[in-house]
């Protein structure tokens, strides 16, 4: 690993943690925290801002749109504790993206393999549905982490949100249009820095529950992507 690399990461991930920009985040994220779930009021809720995850030498970038109220905002770690996180990992351990099949801690020994992941939301919004100005608020610390991932060969969006996210980034530099690039299950655009940006299904339960995104569908999918990277 490079440590110049990581500690960039890790400052910047000091600074996501310690964000209040957003009265309305700020307060819905505490409220849960201190309210919690049922089967979750042992938990020390995390109840802030949740940072990326995983190698800041990583090849492929994974975005989604924000932590789940009772998953990352719990455990403060994204994509950990809940039903999407349960999909997603098992999907990344199978396809050797992940050591291990389950992401439930931030101590539960979880590492990921050439690759990093990142809420383009670091808050969870109410109703998983953050506003354009809390999107754009936050949208300077998904540029930071754009900037600096390096290496970064492919993102995979999981979700329109996150994918829109990562296009608004790339088109302050290079000079297209949204319309051109569609998001859908499987689209990929090859831009003009040669990074490819992939949009998939975000891994929710309502996708996966109701069939609309399946294990298989996952798995050729990244599988896929492990080709771009390569």
């Amino acid at each position: 690993m490079n440590l110049s690399s990581y500690r960039k990461i890790t400052s910047l991930n000091k600074d996501i943690v310690q964000c209040r920009a957003c009265p309305r985040l700020v307060e819905f994220r505490e409220a849960v925290a201190r309210k919690k779930r049922k089967q979750f009021e042992a938990w020390d809720y995390w109840g802030k801002p949740v940072p990326g995850y995983g190698e800041p030498d990583a090849s492929l970038l994974l975005t989604g749109l924000a932590p789940a109220a009772h998953g990352g905002n719990r455990t403060g770690r994204v994509f950990t504790g809940d039903k999407s996180a349960d999909f997603l990992v098992r999907c990344l351990y199978d396809v050797g993206i992940a050591n291990q099949p389950n992401s439930d801690s931030l101590d539960d020994g979880l590492e990921l393999i050439n690759a990093y992941m990142t809420p383009v939301l670091k808050c969870v919004p109410p109703e998983d549905k953050p506003k354009p100005d809390e999107l754009k608020q936050c949208a300077h610390y998904l540029s930071a982490e754009l900037t600096l991932l390096k290496n970064v060969k492919c993102i995979l969006a999981l979700g329109k949100i996150a994918f829109d996210a990562c296009l608004r980034f790339f088109r302050t530099e290079y000079d297209f249009l949204m319309k051109d690039y569609p998001f859908g299950h499987g689209n990929k655009f090859v831009l003009q820095n040669g990074l490819t940006v992939v949009s998939s299904y975000h891994p929710s339960p309502r996708n996966v529950n109701t069939g609309r995104l399946t294990h298989p569908m996952m798995i050729e999918l990244l599988e896929q992507v492990k080709g771009i990277i390569r």
